[in-house]
């Protein structure tokens, strides 16, 4: 053996074994993940596998169309056509492909190219409410959706959409969408009733997508019954299970479509006719009143019509309004500011929104209240000197000081109304009457009504509560008591708290619904129905029906929908009985039928010989009503110093109905800042009265007798 020989270096295995290890760790490590991955967790990559090439694709529903008691058509859908491309349709040649845009750009009025595209614009592209031109518009869908449509012009005329269509062969890719959209054909006449929708608020978008709906598609309703009852209206959206390619193109249905469900048809409980009689009879007033004073000072009111034996409301006109016609497609935004930054608050329903004093309209709860706990006897006279001083105390130790009330007669002549009773007080609407029976004076009445039980009478006629209607954002007034005003006040109830309360003024706010839900009790022989807009549903053949599950899960919410009795007060024991100290005995009573039976006596006597008398001279209708003038002081009359001390600017109220003996027709009007009740508020309500009559007898007569 030679020394090179020896040089040479020995194998050594042991790195053959590791070279062999590694490949079986190598290839052990794929086996096992190929393993996990085709045995294990075969079924999930399958599955994902399989919705990769599903897809679900929404069909939208058709909207349930509203009309009013005769059929008349409140809100309905409308062909919209929306002209579109496909961008995975348009031909290859990149010069075909401009001319079509050229030729879309000169029928449209969309330029060809407008604008750059970046990143942030291209995902805040929304079709149809953009600036880009057809390019753009083209080249950020390509990238999403190529095989989408995607509308580069909605809402288009019918003749341009014909075009469109004729021209499918010369341009491929271009099409026409015809997508519904809400119609109001009554427009701002019925708009605070009606509503209009928008689309599905982010804060909501799970709720809905759980029902169905689309995000970026569906609208709901936003306002009026449209968003009250959206559950019925709104219907429900068909699906279709689809397979798709890579690039998102539906190769062909997976199963059997489920069809759209279409919402229910609603019958609202409105008479378009005298809504619109309501509606001018405020506006022709409140302008004839501008005129004859020079100024405009009478802007907004409020005008409802309610059957009192049905609680169905007739008309409900809240003035200033808005046109939701404007809202259809998409809600403009400088329109909204505009709505918005209204110091008279178009968006807003002042007819059940609007919290006010009510005053003298107020008095009806004193009135049964007084006779029903034997406060007075209808027959006992009171002194109304005019003006009465009063020791305003704010506990029973407190030595208090002089105080003034006086009656509104007292404002204008410096004199009162002299001895009255209770009828001749409550169609005189004597304040000075009320205050002493509703606070006590002296030896003449020891013990008023009180605070505590003013409270209870007019809870019972609907006041401090919301009322139930079938609108969004209703208030619930207030009706105040010592407990309330410590806790939001910070100060002890007074003496001059009980009296103002008395007459609907002080802490006291009431809304307009409430209002005339509380005269309706009254019409009705103490009978309190909820007010309600709901007439009928109806299914697509016109055919009346229940939706069980909608009324059931409003019912669990605490919502009644559609007419129904809630109490009354001759039988349901709604009044609480307090003992000498004015403790609740946790005891209720009745109200006895007589009281209501003498209180709408005395309303038929304000149309006779009382406040509303020189309004009424011609009442062929037989009606009866009670005035109301509230004094105010809010922040707008604050801003315009108003609030002068025995001067205040007041609301005009007036609440009648008719006939006196059976009635079957209340109107309510209401004037913000519209100073006196009888001279501003009763002449609209005499002119509705009248419609309504008129109407009735022109369907008596051969028209529409659904109207009744």
């Amino acid at each position: 053996m030679t020394k090179i020989e020896n040089a040479q270096p020995r194998f050594q295995s042991w790195r053959l074994l590791v070279f062999y290890g590694v490949l079986v760790i190598v290839f052990g490590y794929y086996a096992i993940r190929l393993f996990s991955l085709q045995v294990i967790r075969g079924n999930e990559f399958q599955a994902r596998a399989d919705d990769n090439r599903k897809l679900d694709v929404s069909v939208a529903t058709q909207r349930g169309i509203i009309y009013d008691r005769n059929g008349y058509v409140l809100a309905r859908n409308i062909a919209s056509y929306n002209i579109t491309i496909t961008t995975a349709n348009l031909p290859s040649d990149s010069g075909a492909v401009q001319e079509i845009y050229r030729q879309l750009s000169q029928l449209l009025g969309v330029p060809v190219s407008n604008g750059t595209v970046d990143e942030e614009s291209a995902k805040a592209f929304i079709p149809c409410e953009t600036d880009f031109g057809i390019t753009q518009i083209v080249y950020i869908w390509d990238n999403f959706k190529p095989y989408d449509p995607v509308s580069i012009k909605c809402n288009v005329d019918q003749k341009t959409a014909l075009i469109v269509e004729e021209k499918a062969s010369d341009w491929p890719g271009v099409g026409v969408q015809v997508e519904p959209i809400r119609d109001y054909p009554t427009g701002d006449l019925t708009s605070e009733i009606i509503g209009f929708l928008g689309p599905i608020p982010a804060s909501l978008e799970k709720k809905y997508r759980d029902l169905g709906f689309v995000p970026g598609r569906d609208k709901v309703g936003y306002a009026g019954v449209e968003n009250t009852l959206q559950d019925v209206l709104g219907g429900k959206n068909g699906v279709r299970k689809v397979e798709i390619d890579v690039a998102g193109k539906e190769l062909r249905d997976l199963e059997r479509p489920l069809d759209p469900v279409p919402g229910l048809n609603v019958k609202l409980t409105i008479d378009v006719r005298l809504q619109a009689a309501a509606r001018t009879a405020l506006i022709n007033d409140m302008k004839a009143w501008n005129t004859k004073l020079n100024q405009e000072k009478y802007t907004n009111g409020v005008v409802i019509a309610m059957n009192p034996n049905t609680g169905e409301i007739l008309a409900l006109v809240s003035y200033p309004t808005y046109e939701n016609n404007r809202m259809a497609r998409v809600i403009p935004s400088y329109y909204y500011q505009q709505l918005m930054q209204d110091p008279l608050r178009p968006l807003f329903n002042h007819a059940i929104s609007g919290e006010y004093p009510p005053g003298s309209v107020f008095k009806m709860g004193t009135a049964i209240g007084i006779l029903n706990e034997g406060v007075v006897t209808p027959d006992q006279k009171i002194l109304d000197p005019g003006k009465i001083t009063v020791t305003e105390k704010f506990s029973q130790n407190d030595p208090g000081f002089q105080r003034d009330y006086v009656c509104w007669t007292y404002k204008q002549t410096g004199t009162g109304h002299g001895l009255m009773d209770f009828l001749h007080g409550l169609a005189q609407s004597c304040d000075v009457y009320f205050y002493k029976v509703g606070g006590g004076y002296q030896n003449e009445v020891p013990q008023g009504l009180g605070i505590w039980r003013i409270g209870e009478y007019t809870r019972s006629l609907g006041y401090g509560q919301t009322t139930g209607i079938e609108l969004p954002g209703e208030a619930s007034g207030l009706i105040p008591d010592p407990n309330w005003k410590r806790l939001n006040v910070g100060e002890n109830w007074s003496t001059g708290d009980t009296y103002i309360a008395t007459v609907g003024q002080g802490y006291v706010l009431a809304t307009p619904i409430q209002v005339i839900t509380s005269f309706a009790t009254l019409a009705d022989n103490g009978v309190h129905m909820k007010p309600t807009l709901v007439k009928d549903f109806l299914d697509s053949d016109g055919k009346p029906t229940l939706p069980t599950d909608f009324l059931a899960a409003q019912a669990e919410l605490g919502n009644i929908i559609g007419p129904k009795e809630m109490w009354d007060i001759t039988r349901d024991p709604k009044i609480a009985i307090f003992d000498e100290n004015n403790f609740d005995t946790g005891q209720k009573k009745t109200v006895a039928p007589w009281t209501i039976q003498l209180t709408k006596e005395g309303m038929r006597m304000v149309v006779t010989e009382g406040t509303a008398k020189a309004v009424f001279t011609d009442d062929k209708n037989q009606s009866a009503g009670k005035t109301g003038t509230a004094e105010y002081c809010d922040n707008v009359a604050q801003a315009k110093n108003l609030c002068q001390p025995g001067a205040w600017p007041a609301h005009a109220w007036y609440a009648g109905y008719a006939p006196f003996d059976k009635p079957e027709i209340l109107v309510l009007a209401f004037v913000y800042n519209g100073d006196e009740g009888s001279t501003v508020a009763a002449p609209i309500v005499k002119k509705v009265l009248d419609a309504y009559f008129e109407l009735k007898a022109i369907d008596l007569t051969g028209g529409n007798a659904g109207s009744q």
